[in-house]
């Protein structure tokens, strides 16, 4: 993950009723196969709120505060991070991480010293990241997780959020936000994509979620969207069903056409061959019916052939349309709240 002068990843105390359990991960996993990115994380609340987590990365000590997993990947697909400014900064102190070889697998996680509540707080993840090398495919997404194993923390570790840019090819380039919704056991993408930044510079990526189920994707501090997590994600199921207690009825026709009871099959129609010979094939002139045996024409497709006979489909005068079983409200879509 790229990250400029300056740069940060910022996290403050969360909200939205969709939580499971308390967080006590922060994670950085990026997929690369043709990319370079230098990152420099914070993990801080919002104002007068409590801090979780700081880092800048521009002292030796993080990789005592950074988990590498070394048991995710064999040591020949796991890439080494690297500190450092970058290829260009306005303060060659300020440094972050940087990804090593292409096509390397990436990724690190810090424990919170804080166990991770999101309740009746807002939720604020951001941070920098810069591709400086034109990138071809990979990601760059910051995850919240329970508890679990650091040294085997990789892209299938259950988590909480994921939030960050994916680019691969022409045909991905979206800021992934998603959220594992434990009721269902699922991770819930957004439903309408979030285009992200694809050049080489710095871009900062913040996602805000508030106790009142609304959410807000910013690009470089500028929103990009926003909206309410009930409407743009699948968490609750729809709110009417069909009653289960409905059942179609034993006399229901269900066939839109029938075969047309006076449609009689053509006399002689079971004569007619699929294939004839090609009346346009002409015996050989070196062919010999000594040596070679009695000529005859090679077979074709008898154009008069229209396969086996059916009676042709009328309109079946019984059929009542599609069995519609009566719509009726759940009592509960999973719940009332994205819990």
């Amino acid at each position: 993950m790229s990250a400029p002068n300056g740069a940060r990843f910022l996290l403050s105390g969360a909200s939205v009723d969709f939580r499971a359990r308390a967080l006590d991960r922060l994670s950085i996993f990026l997929r690369s196969r043709m990319m370079r990115s230098v990152g420099v994380v914070a993990l801080v609340a919002a104002v007068n709120a409590e801090v979780y987590l700081k880092e800048t990365f521009n002292d030796d000590a993080w990789e005592s505060r950074w988990i590498v997993p070394s048991d995710w990947k064999s040591a020949s697909e796991l890439g080494k991070w690297t500190q450092t400014a970058g290829l260009w900064y306005g303060d060659e102190a300020d440094k972050g991480l940087q990804t090593g070889p292409d096509a390397r697998f990436f990724g690190l996680s810090s424990k919170l010293e804080t166990p991770f509540d999101n309740k009746d707080k807002d939720l604020v993840i951001s941070y920098t990241v810069k591709h400086e090398q034109k990138i071809d495919c990979g990601g760059a997404y910051i995850k919240l997780l329970p508890q679990m194993d650091q040294a085997s923390f990789g892209g299938d570790t259950e988590y909480s959020i994921m939030f960050g840019p994916d680019i691969c090819g022409s045909g991905t380039k979206k800021t992934h936000v998603i959220f594992h919704y434990p009721p269902k056991d699922e991770n819930l993408l957004i439903k309408n994509d979030i285009k992200c930044e694809t050049d080489q510079l710095s871009h900062m990526y913040t996602l805000k979620v508030s106790p009142d189920n609304t959410y807000e994707v910013f690009i470089d501090k500028k929103s990009v969207k926003s909206g309410n997590l009930k409407d743009d994600w699948d968490f609750l199921l729809s709110e009417e069903i069909k009653d289960p207690n409905v059942s179609k009825p034993e006399d229901w026709v269900d066939e839109k056409k029938i075969p047309d009871p006076e449609d009689v099959k053509p006399e002689g129609y079971d004569d007619i061959p699929a294939e004839i010979p090609d009346p346009e094939a002409e015996k050989p002139d070196d062919w010999s019916d000594e040596e070679d045996g009695e000529w005859e024409p090679p077979m074709v497709d008898n154009p008069e052939y229209k396969g086996p006979w059916k009676p042709k489909m009328i309109a079946n005068p019984d059929y009542k349309g599609p069995v519609r079983a009566r719509d009726h409200a759940t009592e509960k879509a999973l719940d009332d709240r994205v819990r």
